[in-house]
């Protein structure tokens, strides 16, 4: 899935090419391809700290020569780094000094040298003004946080972020954050969110250094489907231009998403199956992957028995192109988890409803929150007797 427009950002291409190169999944040729490529990109941009991590888990072979050439590659373009520092401290002005000292975080951006570049980052930060160019610096926090997957950082980093909206920032650098924001989220297993954010931003998305446009498209309709109702699944989802303009591009998607509004069952679960690949071999999305798929059949389901007070397990079952044992299996499953409102009748070989009363949950509730309520009010009475 790759876009058509903008650049990612380098490191996370190499991100994702580690990502795949623990994967069992992916082939032993692929692998060694992807680790030749790794190979060039750190010797290319002389990451010796990631070089020595990745040698000493076994991923790449360790070269000596290698590793002692790059070394001392960075010691002299630190020093150079250093010399330009002190000639714009001596010599030139404020902002001088600042894309100075901008230059040497970059480097260690680069070199993939995460402390220094964190350090390097504080003291730019503390020679800028400018809200727009501090912003700037967040995101160079951000990439390196889904770089290395440091949801601490990451997270610090977006609280940093909108407490700096608050003393101003364009309209521009706010829609970026709402991505970085979405695909953290996504990362987290927080789909409602992301989803949210993610359609806040699908006709002005700019965030190119991250992913490309298509796989944004991806991640978005992935969280839209269990975090959205039927209807508004079809308002921003289903029939949105932006979407529409790219998602048969991305294998399986388009069948996915449409064969389950439309209810076609048994084009959704060959997508289904299809498409778990894709989020499987996905860096953000791989540690999700069974709650993602037990949430999807949750919600394909739950939409199928909707229209029905009692239906055949056969009948079931055939909707959906499975066996008999199957749909038997897998509801039990999701019955005795509490995510379907329906039980099976075995003898019968029948599956009937018992969708909840909204009324009578809503007078459950009541009684809850009376009860919760009351207790707070006696324990305050007895608080004011004393």
């Amino acid at each position: 899935m790759e876009g058509t427009e903008g650049t990612q950002q380098p490191h996370l291409v190499l991100a994702n090419k580690l990502f795949l190169l623990t994967q069992s999944d992916v082939d032993d040729i692929e692998k060694v391809r992807l680790r030749d490529d790794v190979m060039s990109t750190v010797v290319a941009d002389d990451m010796a700290p990631l070089y020595e991590t990745l040698a000493a888990s076994s991923v790449l072979a360790l070269d000596q020569k290698v590793l002692d050439s790059m070394r001392a590659k960075i010691e002299e373009e630190v020093k150079k780094l250093d010399e330009k520092i002190a000639d714009a401290e001596e010599n030139l002005g404020e902002s001088e000094v600042r894309e100075a000292h901008l230059a040497k975080s970059l480097f260690y951006i680069r070199i993939g040298d995460k402390e220094k570049a964190l350090e390097q980052l504080k003291v730019t930060e503390g020679k800028t003004v400018a809200v727009g160019q501090r912003m700037d610096l967040v995101f160079y926090t951000l990439q390196m946080g889904f770089f290395y997957m440091d949801f601490d950082l990451i997270s610090k980093s977006i609280d940093k972020a909108k407490n700096l909206f608050e003393e101003g920032g364009d309209w521009e650098r706010k829609n970026r954050l709402k991505v970085y924001e979405g695909l953290y989220c996504l990362s987290t297993r927080n789909f409602k969110k992301a989803a949210d954010l993610f359609l806040d931003s699908i006709s002005t998305f700019t965030t190119y250094e991250i992913f490309p446009y298509d796989t944004f498209i991806f991640y978005t309709v992935l969280a839209s489907i269990i975090s959205l109702d039927r209807v508004s699944l079809k308002q921003k989802v289903v029939d949105a231009p932006e979407i529409l303009t790219v998602i048969a591009k991305i294998p399986y998607l388009s069948e996915f998403l449409n064969s389950l509004y439309e209810c076609q069952y048994k084009s959704f679960f060959s997508a289904f199956a299809g498409i778990t690949k894709h989020i499987k071999l996905d860096r953000y999305l791989h540690p999700h992957f069974r709650y993602y798929m037990r949430e999807v059949r949750t919600v394909v389901y739950s939409q199928f028995l909707e229209s029905y007070k009692s239906i055949t397990i056969e009948a079931m079952a055939k909707a959906f192109g499975v066996t008999v044992d199957f749909i038997d299996l897998e509801l039990s499953r999701f019955i005795a988890a509490g995510k379907l409102h329906c039980k099976i009748d075995k003898v019968a070989g029948v599956l009937e409803t018992n969708r909840p009363d909204a009324k009578n949950a809503l007078y459950q509730a009541t009684i809850k929150q009376g009860d919760f309520l009351l207790n707070r009010i006696q324990k305050l009475s007895r608080v004011i007797d004393l």
